[in-house]
């Protein structure tokens, strides 16, 4: 079920009862992205999927950054009254949810990085977002996202599921100009928050993708030790996108972990 507040300025999906599970998509994604984690997840679980500002249903909001997306997503847990949830994020999802996590700790009941980190961006990646901002604003989204979304993709996924990566496109251009470049700014504007993970009180899961060019595997390998109880997943073949890349599989890990966030 689709739901909204906020004269529909905050929306999101809302399936299935039991433990809340909150699903939180990255950057030129929708909660689409996460349709094969939730028609899963909905039989056990009550599962919250956000869209973010400046997807295809809700609205830009500005100034744009982490935290106010993190408040964006809080609005909707206190809307639902969700006292506890367990929060992963996906690449920039897991940005926002590393800020709910460190704003709101008593609400988390697990933490999961769906190929995401806590470290702020270096100074090559701020600069290779400015870069790509020039190119949206020279040649307009649709060229660009054409060029950089594939590479989201492990090689093999490209060779073997090339409708996964045109549909992965194609939802990506259902953001407008304006949204694209309020993420990435907000994205190259965050702090490191590797001592979110350090002070963490629940279990953390890391999904890491060897082929990963967006959070290679040596930017988060340090991280994994940071804390106190973290459940690590690290895949061959697979880039930036495992939900799609391991699908069924990324469920199974997904269910064993938010059952061990309940003992």
């Amino acid at each position: 079920m689709r739901k909204s507040i906020n004269n529909g300025n905050i929306t999101w999906l809302d399936e299935g009862q039991g433990t809340t599970v909150v699903l939180i998509h990255g950057f030129a994604e929708n909660s689409g992205i996460w349709n094969i984690q939730t028609s899963q997840l909905k039989s056990q679980y009550r599962v919250i999927v956000p869209d973010l500002p400046g997807t295809a249903v809700s609205p830009l909001t500005t100034p744009l950054t982490i935290n106010s997306m993190a408040e964006y997503v809080y609005a909707i847990l206190l809307a639902e009254n969700i006292k506890e949830a367990v929060i992963i994020g996906h690449s920039m999802g897991g940005y926002v949810a590393l800020a709910l996590a460190e704003k709101y700790p008593a609400l988390l009941k697990g933490l999961g990085l769906f190929h995401s980190t806590a470290k702020a961006d270096s100074e090559e990646k701020k600069e290779g977002r400015r870069k790509s901002i020039k190119l949206m604003e020279q040649y307009g989204p649709e060229t660009f996202l054409r060029q950089t979304l594939p590479n989201m993709f492990s090689p093999a996924t490209k060779s073997a599921l090339p409708a996964e990566v045109d549909a992965y496109i194609k939802m990506g251009m259902e953001c407008e100009l304006p949204a694209l470049i309020a993420y990435y700014e907000a994205m190259a504007a965050r702090p490191d928050r590797t001592s979110v993970l350090k002070t963490c009180p629940v279990p953390v899961l890391f999904m890491i993708g060897k082929d990963d060019n967006a959070v290679p595997l040596d930017n988060i390998l340090p991280q994994l030790t940071l804390p106190r109880v973290s459940s690590i997943h690290i895949f061959e073949n697979v880039g930036h996108m495992g939900m799609w890349e391991v699908g069924t599989e990324s469920n199974v890990i997904l269910e064993q972990f938010i059952a061990f966030c309940q003992l």
